[in-house]
């Protein structure tokens, strides 16, 4: 997939200067994503993980995450998420092709059948982006994005933290728009058992990045 390497920039917000990750593409790739903005399913052309102080209350982020694609120059659209997270903190992860990076923000950890209780914060926050080198159906997207999920539960597990993320964790695949397309991205498929253990390394080694 023809996507441009990582790059950690940084913007000035509030008299703080804050670094954002981002990751751009010359043309626009398939992607979905439960991030709060650029959500859903469709055609996107970049992605940008922006650190947020752990007090951020703003309502509107998905008018902030816009404004802040703008200002950093990305063409076209994207898809935009926030952490409290330290994102040059990251987890890096890669199997057969497929390409995972990781922010864990673990302050604020839930189970996600607990019963109502308090507020949650805004922030807080795991945040993964895949890329996968080859086209899935909308199915497999779909599939690949629970896959995901399952894989970070996984790596939380093993590491003693009871809980299955936070309340406000997300997650973007992005595959290409063009080639014959895979119709399956469940853990025992070909892509998604790749994305399965790419997801889980980066989460277990961002975990690690951020307590260090």
């Amino acid at each position: 997939m023809d996507v441009v390497q990582l790059q950690i920039r940084s913007r000035r917000e509030n008299g703080r200067d804050l670094p954002v990750l981002v990751w751009r593409s010359p043309a626009s790739v398939r992607a979905i994503a439960s991030a709060p903005h650029g959500g859903g399913l469709g055609l996107r052309r970049w992605v940008v993980n922006a650190q947020v102080p752990a007090s951020y209350a703003r309502r509107d982020p998905d008018h902030h995450l816009g404004k802040l694609g703008v200002s950093l120059g990305l063409p076209g659209r994207g898809v935009g998420m926030l952490t409290a997270a330290d994102v040059r903190q990251h987890g890096v992860a890669t199997d057969g092709g497929v390409g995972v990076v990781a922010t864990v923000g673990l302050t604020h950890p839930v189970l996600a059948a607990a019963p109502d209780g308090a507020r949650q914060p805004l922030v807080g926050t795991i945040n993964v982006v895949v890329s996968v080198p080859e086209r899935l159906t909308d199915s497999a997207l779909v599939n690949a994005v629970s896959t995901a999920t399952e894989a970070k539960v996984q790596a939380l597990s093993e590491l003693g933290i009871d809980a299955t993320g936070t309340a406000t964790d997300a997650v973007c695949v992005l595959c290409p728009g063009e080639g014959r397309p895979h119709a399956f991205g469940g853990p025992r498929s070909m892509w998604g058992s790749r994305l399965a253990r790419a997801v889980h390394a980066a989460v277990r080694r961002g975990t690690w990045e951020g307590q260090g």
